[in-house]
């Protein structure tokens, strides 16, 4: 909470709006003063990077896809790919001082993830198991922050450069009339000037009070409604009960103790990034850019398909507990979905989703984009 979520979307702000002033577009009577964006990215700024970072709050997060994706195989609630569609939720405490608690209910079972300063918990009611977390020694505590380090650089000026650099591949306006979770928020509305992307705008909602990020939602053209969604429905920016921070493993529960770091294959994927660089590139500008990178479905499935073992021999998916699904058989179902195309680059198969479109081609390239099929392919010639 305190690293992830508001430090993300600044950074999405950053990277998409254009540059030079822009000033708050006002509808109805306001909620809040009028402020700029320059102004609401430096509030944003200001907010993660004060001493403390972000206040204590707890409070229920609801994410929603309806990416109109082809069938996927059956899979667990708490497998990855079950947040592809429907709607699920997830309880937040957030105490500062390294305290942080999130629990996903389901119908039936429920994952909770508990840290408390050098420990961490994460018990899985469905497996009745209790999982120990160790930092590797050595690993670092948390990962870099994806935007640039403040130095002798106030919020103002990050804002200004980060506006500066920006492009003017975005337009941007700002709503201060709308609410999330009962409390008035200002909204960054950012729309793509490229008529080749999917993306018809993507708004984000700041709390009018502490700029804490409160609501992200994704729209693609011609929907009315978000195509992705994810956001507080209730929050409380008061300090979170002690005992919402500890655990103990129930009576009869089976306890592991599983060691984990950022540094944990580190050079494995060093080593497949640098592999893959070397022959991937970028076509096309701002939202409407298109990568293009070789890609076998074999050998992806054989990669994501390692997992790293529990003490008692067990595997977990990668990159999170209870990650069940079988690469394989996601690849194969979404391959009988995708839609054979050809034309003067050569033949493949098309999967196209409400934001996102893939081409597998026959040659053994991957063309991945937020873009129209037509973009996709028009890549596609450009070998």
């Amino acid at each position: 909470m305190r690293w992830g979520v508001p430090v993300a979307a600044v950074a999405v702000i950053g990277a998409a709006i254009g540059a030079g002033p822009v000033i708050a577009a006002v509808s109805g009577e306001p909620v809040l003063p009028e402020r700029s964006a320059e102004q609401l990215l430096a509030d944003a700024v200001a907010a993660t990077h004060k001493e403390g970072g972000i206040p204590p709050m707890s409070g229920t997060v609801q994410q929603t896809a309806s990416l109109g994706i082809p069938a996927l195989p059956a899979a667990g609630g708490s497998s990855p790919l079950s947040l592809l569609s429907g709607s699920h939720e997830v309880k937040v405490w957030y105490g500062a001082a390294g305290k942080l608690r999130v629990a996903m209910p389901t119908q039936l079972n429920e994952t909770n993830l508990v840290i408390n300063g050098g420990q961490a918990w994460y018990w899985d009611s469905a497996t009745n198991t209790a999982t120990k977390l160790k930092i590797k020694e050595g690993a670092p505590e948390r990962p870099a922050t994806p935007v640039p380090q403040q130095t002798d650089l106030t919020p103002q000026q990050l804002a200004q450069r980060l506006l500066d650099a920006a492009g003017e591949h975005t337009a941007i306006r700002v709503i201060n009339t709308a609410e999330v979770a009962g409390r008035p928020v200002y909204q960054l509305v950012l729309s793509p000037k490229e008529e080749g992307s999917l993306v018809q705008e993507v708004r984000i909602a700041l709390d009018g009070e502490t700029y804490v990020p409160l609501q992200v939602q994704v729209y693609a053209k011609g929907s009315a409604e978000p195509a992705y969604q994810v956001g507080f429905t209730q929050v409380t920016f008061t300090p979170p009960a002690a005992e919402n921070f500890t655990f103990t493993p129930p009576a009869g529960a089976k306890v592991e103790e599983q060691e984990v770091g950022f540094e944990s294959g580190k050079d494995q994927r060093a080593e497949h990034a640098e592999h893959v660089a070397g022959d991937a590139k970028v076509v096309g500008e701002g939202w409407a850019t298109v990568a293009v990178l070789p890609f076998d479905a074999g050998t992806f499935a054989k990669d994501a398909a390692k997992a790293p073992e529990s003490e008692s021999g067990e595997q977990h998916g990668p990159g999170g507990f209870g990650s069940d699904a079988d690469p394989q058989a996601l690849i194969d179902g979404v391959l009988q979905s995708a839609t054979p195309v050809s034309g003067t680059w050569g033949s493949g198969k098309l999967i196209k989703t409400k934001l996102v479109t893939a081409l597998l081609t026959d040659d053994g390239r991957l063309l991945v984009g937020a873009v129209t099929p037509e973009e996709i392919t028009k890549a596609a010639g450009l070998k």
